[in-house]
């Protein structure tokens, strides 16, 4: 039976999902064996990696339809299939020598395998977890970022044992069957569903059950003003944590004098600070909404973007680029509870899917931005300045967006207390 099932068993399963599919970050450990045995050039390579992530994103939206009207145990099994077969297939372009099949298993496969994992336990894990929104899916999402974690060791030991195609073929079925494993238990909770000690605290007064803004669907839910907030507050801090990213190693030693090792240590932290922040941010929004948490993080990243030209001391330099990344991945991990208390779970996936679009249009922004300043200037300093307007506008949006969500509650209590005035008049 449904209601039968252990919750912490539920987030377990999204985790092993996320885990896999979190792979995708380690991309890097394969580029340099990969040319050296096929001759292709890093460029061509990261081609693969660029497809994956941009359709990570727009299959989210593409399938978030899926997942809603088929459940998560068959949109897992879906990623599985795609997510393996893309995986194991990469191998056997490897193996044959095709950059084309590889662009098209590593790349468009698991992409498609990214975007639909991604959101498959989502909104499920929300349901299980009503008591606690953000650090359900701030566990799932950690999960996500620790998979590049485990994998890169893992991928470098194999490719020296086994070599690329044989590293690929094994990796492709292990994150096949722990996707599987994870489908097997997943399941959303009877309707109506609470914990024990979350209802008996609702039925004794000592909890007051926070209801969600509204109940819409996707075709709904984008007709409000509050979705294009939340989507362009996502596109901006993912810009600004994908463009930190991406060029860190050059930009710390550049900027901060940091040797190339020290840089090699720094892109390894921030993959735990990408990670951590996922589930502390997510934590921390449960006791403090998310609405503020938002606020929080452009705060942050202004504060540190207004700074950073102008800092020379390591330590500190290192410490801004960590907050930043923190709040990159943060906003993954308090967007899906933030859909949830805005829109309802009636659709969650769906909506969580099509805000995801920003994942990819990010993705392509934030380096398009830092490559294009570097060039022409020569230095990474501008790059500062056009992001710190960037993020002023975000915190901007995200005052207005609370601002909006209280007209909204205001327009509700007033519908309620006219209804009751009108029940009151016609008993009497």
């Amino acid at each position: 039976m449904k209601g039968s099932k252990n919750r912490w068993l539920i987030a377990l399963a999204a985790i092993a999902i996320q885990l896999s599919i979190g792979a995708a970050y380690a991309y890097s450990v394969y580029t340099t064996p990969i040319s050296e045995e096929m001759g292709w050039s890093p460029k061509e390579i990261t081609y693969a990696f660029t497809i994956m992530m941009a359709l990570g994103g727009l299959s989210a939206a593409f399938f978030g339809g899926f997942v809603e009207k088929k459940g998560p145990r068959k949109s897992a099994i879906l990623a599985a299939l795609l997510f393996g077969f893309g995986q194991a297939g990469a191998g056997f372009a490897v193996q044959i020598d095709s950059l084309v099949l590889f662009l098209l298993t590593y790349g468009l496969l698991s992409g498609m395998g990214l975007g639909v994992g991604y959101i498959a336990p989502i909104s499920t894990l929300i349901k299980w977890f009503p008591d606690r929104r953000g650090m359900a899916t701030g566990m799932a999402v950690m999960g996500f970022g620790a998979g590049a974690l485990i994998t890169a060791p893992v991928a470098a030991s194999l490719m020296n044992s086994v070599g690329v195609s044989n590293t690929f073929y094994i990796l492709g079925v292990s994150y096949f069957i722990l996707i599987i494993l994870g489908a097997a238990y997943i399941a959303p909770p009877p309707e109506g569903w609470m914990p024990k000690g979350m209802q008996q605290a609702i039925d004794s007064g000592k909890k007051v059950m926070k209801k969600d803004l509204a109940q819409l669907t996707a075709k709904e839910a984008v007709k409000t003003r509050r979705f294009w907030m939340v989507w362009s507050m996502m596109l901006i801090n993912v810009s600004a944590g994908i463009m930190i990213i991406s060029v860190a190693s050059p930009m710390s030693q550049e900027l901060a004098g940091l040797t190339a090792a020290g840089a090699a240590t720094l892109v390894g932290i921030m993959g735990i600070f990408n990670g951590g922040g996922r589930l502390g941010w997510a934590a921390i929004s449960d006791y403090i909404g998310r609405p503020a948490v938002f606020t929080t993080f452009f705060v942050l990243q202004l504060i540190a973007f207004i700074l950073l030209p102008n800092i020379t001391n390591i330590l500190v330099f290192q410490a801004f680029i960590l907050i930043i990344v923190s709040c990159y991945g943060g906003g993954f991990s308090n967007l899906p509870a933030f859909v949830g208390d805005l829109f309802g779970t009636k659709q969650l996936g769906a909506i969580h899917g099509l805000l995801l679009t920003t994942w990819s249009m990010g993705g392509i922004i934030g380096p398009a931005i830092v490559s294009q300043i570097r060039e022409r200037t020569d230095s990474y300093i501008p790059v500062f300045y056009v992001f710190t307007v960037l993020i002023s506008i975000a915190f901007v949006i995200s005052l207005l967006i609370r601002k909006d969500i209280k007209r909204v509650e205001g327009n509700y209590e007033e519908s309620r207390q006219a209804t009751g005035l009108d029940l009151q008049s016609e008993n009497q």
